[in-house]
């Protein structure tokens, strides 16, 4: 067996359109998107009767993809999606920026929060964690020195 590389990370959301704006205005592109249903999607879900839509959006360097989705069904009942950020299981997702502050700045206006502080860390970074829709935690890094 040979890992070749990884692929992609799949968000589970409720609003896709709102979502995919907001990685759109972080810099990702978006790749692709439709609607998915059927056997073979239940089968690899473990769920019946799945229907879903989908937005594959990729990092400008092409490496990096995200697949954010929505289930139109089953429903499902949980918890509001805005855990701290030391619960364990997936808390964040990184990307390096240019310019930490304009970059806040552009995400805040779209509804973005700050989650702590924006912080410098030594000579190597600034680091900072925003929350976006649906509790969605991104941590900017502005590469310095």
């Amino acid at each position: 067996m040979t890992l070749h590389r990884m692929d992609h990370v799949g968000i589970v959301v409720e609003d896709l359109d709102a979502a995919t704006e907001f990685f759109v205005a972080l810099g990702l592109e978006l790749q692709g998107d439709g609607e998915i249903e059927g056997r073979a999607v239940d089968g690899v879900v473990g769920l019946q009767g799945v229907r879903t839509r989908f937005a594959f959006m990729q990092t400008p360097d092409g490496h990096g993809r995200l697949e954010l989705i929505t289930f139109r069904a089953p429903s499902h009942e949980g918890d509001d999606g805005h855990e701290p950020a030391n619960v364990p299981g997936l808390r964040h997702i990184a990307f390096v920026v240019d310019d930490v502050e304009a970059t806040l700045a552009g995400l805040q206006e779209r509804g973005a929060e700050l989650v702590g502080s924006v912080e410098r860390f030594g000579e190597g970074y600034i680091l900072c964690y925003v929350r976006g829709p649906e509790g969605i935690i991104v941590e900017l890094a502005e590469k310095i020195g």
